[in-house]
């Protein structure tokens, strides 16, 4: 039986009657790397070495069964930077029609937190609902995600809804206060839970065409003017190469949370989601990299691992990923 993770205990069971109790536990794992108890992964014989991988946690699951094939202290929970997103984008894109337009207000655009990403959103300005989330997606940008809130119902409305729909999930790491992902004392997520937002996303079109999206225009003053999508192993930008196959998903940095990362990609029919946390090896770009050879690992070790959980396992109705 396919368990979920806790993150203090490893324990297994084919109890059917224990599965409410062990929702929760994950099943014991061998590490390939025969030494952190955190490490879970249960290898054929033969199958490739996990990479040496320096995230405080991370997880690679299949997107489509939701099995996970692998993960690092996965239900630890740590500030989840822009990454939580996702959720934001989960729960607000299906209540906003992409063509509605909105012209915003000083007051859409207060309490934005200091040294936020920005698009370029501009009180007085119209702009249709679908150029927000190209901000939101490619830019990451939190003067786009007032906007939304605001017309999804306000801020605190906002983040309760988002809370309400991490539960549905089987998300329970997760606590949003800002839903844009800023720093704030209590925010919180993990990386078991970003990988279930980061994989139900990929069912909604509209989550998955921003999501994937390289490039775009956003309006401006007169005229608009190009934006670029900051995950760098989409683009190829400062020096990172892009990764093929790479469907997107979103990427984040702050002061608290370090770089973040949910990334999704596609190879030979099987899709694969991983999650990167606050890498403590290298620069800025270690993330990438470290998505990088987790996605490599997952191509690889398919058919050659046993699932050691699922990211439906604290749901209550498990749903199929995407094709």
């Amino acid at each position: 039986m396919t368990i979920g993770f806790s993150p203090r205990i490893a324990m297994s069971t084919c109890a059917l009657c224990l599965t409410a109790v062990l929702a929760f536990t994950p099943v014991t794992a061998t590490a390939s790397t025969g030494s952190d108890p955190s490490t879970q992964v249960h290898p054929h014989p033969g199958a490739p070495q996990l990479p040496d991988i320096s995230a405080l946690s991370w997880l690679v699951a299949d997107a489509r069964t939701g099995e996970v094939l692998a993960a690092h202290d996965a239900h630890r929970r740590l500030p989840p930077a822009s990454t939580l997103k996702t959720l934001f984008a989960l729960t607000v894109l299906p209540a906003l029609p992409g063509g509605t337009r909105h012209r915003v207000s000083e007051q859409d655009l207060a309490g934005i937190g200091e040294g936020s990403s920005l698009v370029g959103v501009e009180a007085g300005h119209t702009y249709r609902v679908a150029d927000l989330w190209r901000g939101v997606f490619l830019n990451s940008g939190n003067d786009a995600v007032h906007v939304l809130a605001a017309l999804n119902g306000g801020w605190d409305a906002t983040a309760a809804r988002m809370q309400a729909k991490a539960r549905s999930l089987g998300a329970l790491d997760t606590h949003v206060i800002s839903p844009d992902g800023y720093d704030t004392d209590g925010q919180v997520s993990s990386a078991f839970d970003l990988a279930v937002f980061g994989r139900a996303g990929l069912r909604n079109a509209d989550f998955a065409r921003y999501c994937s999206t390289a490039e775009a225009e956003f309006p401006g003053d007169g005229s608009s003017y190009a934006i670029q999508n900051t995950n760098r192993l989409l683009t190829g930008n400062d020096g990172v190469e892009p990764y093929p196959g790479l469907i997107g998903v979103k990427n984040g940095y702050t002061t608290h949370a370090g770089n973040t990362l949910v990334a999704a990609a596609r190879r030979g029919g099987r899709s694969l989601v991983v999650t990167v946390m606050n890498p403590q090896a290298g620069g800025g770009f270690t993330v990438y990299e470290e998505a990088r050879e987790l996605l490599d690992w997952g191509f690889a070790a398919a058919g050659r691992v046993d699932p050691v959980g699922s990211l439906d396992a604290l749901r209550t109705s498990p749903r199929p990923g995407p094709a």
